[in-house]
């Protein structure tokens, strides 16, 4: 299945299994120091931080079994030590036991909502940015989507690509915004794109009809984000015939190609205004047509990749990136991509990524060298 979803996900790895015995490994702590260690010092009055922290990650039953054993740890301290105040330490051990099963409980119910709220948000996410076929007629598709934040599922960053009789349009796009409202516009110019793409027989008719629709979705769920509800937008259309790729950029990062082995940035020839922006500096579209032949590549892509920052601020080069690399599958492509953003910010990402990479199959594509970037 193409269109994966990809979120990045931090090497908890050992560390959380770590975390997860530390209980048993401080209770282990606590008792040999109990038994090694002069009556003064009272280490034992320690234990009942056991099931304390057993209550943030384990289950109710091994919490409450772990506070049992902390208590029969200081019953027979009491045999070694008959003046170490075992009844007040027993008595904060089964104290703090009983409100740790609690505790434990709570977290487990809320653990259940979350996963249950995950599992909607999933499905909501698949039907925003439902999988994409590896192939549409003779053009070959894949896309990738990156989650600014580790739990995130549903952002502002949207794509689509459909079958026309016009051949084949894709969309990439960002709405400006945040929560809630910016899934809503993204949905809604999706949904549009999704039956304008069939029916419009030019680039400029499917803008119109995303303009309409970002701009009823705004005016029906108002909110305190309203001034900064627009979105921009490209789409781009491959004729049936091939030879040629139409692209209507509104207010969007310019797309990346590589023809015949030359990389080179599809900037506008003329500015289109972003969606829902139209009504204020005019509603004027232009529509560039470039070559685009077996073996050609193009990367279309959300801000996010482009304003990905390293340590020191830089910017991520991505047109120097796309330069060097070696004209492979578009899954490979965008493989190489999430690694080398991820890499380039250490793992950080401050904006949501959406990129969608298209090529012309050609057999012969790896006869070309690129030139090499100092």
């Amino acid at each position: 299945m193409s269109g994966r979803l990809r979120l990045r996900r931090p090497p908890y790895g050992g560390r959380w299994e770590f975390a997860r015995v530390s209980p048993v490994i401080l209770t282990v702590l606590v008792a040999g120091l109990a038994f090694s260690t002069p009556r003064e010092i009272a280490i034992s009055r320690l234990l009942p931080a056991a099931p304390a922290l057993a209550a943030a990650m384990w289950p109710v039953i091994p919490t409450i079994l772990l506070g049992t054993f902390c208590l029969l740890v200081m019953i027979g301290l009491s045999f070694v030590y008959s003046d170490l105040g075992t009844q007040y330490t027993a008595a904060a051990i089964v104290a703090v036991t009983l409100a740790a099963a609690y505790a434990s409980h709570v977290r487990l119910q809320r653990e259940e909502i979350l996963l249950q709220v995950r599992l909607v948000a999933d499905a909501a996410q698949r039907v925003l940015l439902r999988p994409l076929p590896r192939r549409i007629e003779n053009v070959e598709i894949e896309s990738l989507y990156l989650a600014a934040q580790e739990q995130a599922r549903i952002g502002g960053d949207f794509y689509e690509a459909a079958a026309t009789p016009y051949g084949v349009r894709l969309l990439i796009g960002d709405v400006r915004g945040k929560g809630l409202s910016a899934v809503g516009a993204a949905s809604a110019v999706i949904s549009c794109f999704r039956e304008a793409a069939h029916d419009e027989p030019d680039l400029t008719g499917i803008i119109h009809r995303l303009e309409t629709s970002i701009a009823r979705h705004s005016a029906a769920f108002p909110g305190q984000d309203l001034p900064e509800r627009f979105a921009t937008a490209l789409i781009a259309e491959i004729p049936p015939d091939g030879g040629h790729v139409r692209l209507l950029n509104c207010g969007h990062p310019p797309p990346l190609l590589v023809h015949r082995g030359k990389m080179s940035v599809l900037e506008p020839t003329a500015p289109s205004p972003p969606l829902n922006l139209a009504a204020l500096i005019g509603d004027h579209y232009y529509v560039d047509t470039v070559a685009f032949t077996p073996g050609d590549h193009l990367l279309l892509y959300t801000d996010g990749v482009s304003e990905t920052r390293d340590r020191s601020g830089e910017f991520f080069p991505l047109p120097d990136w796309m330069e060097q690399q070696c004209p492979e599958p578009p899954r490979e492509l965008l493989d190489r991509l999430h690694r080398d953003l991820l890499h380039y910010s250490g793992g950080r990402l401050e904006d949501d990524i959406a990129a969608l990479a298209v090529r012309y199959p050609n057999a012969q594509a790896c006869e070309y060298e690129y030139p090499a970037q100092a």
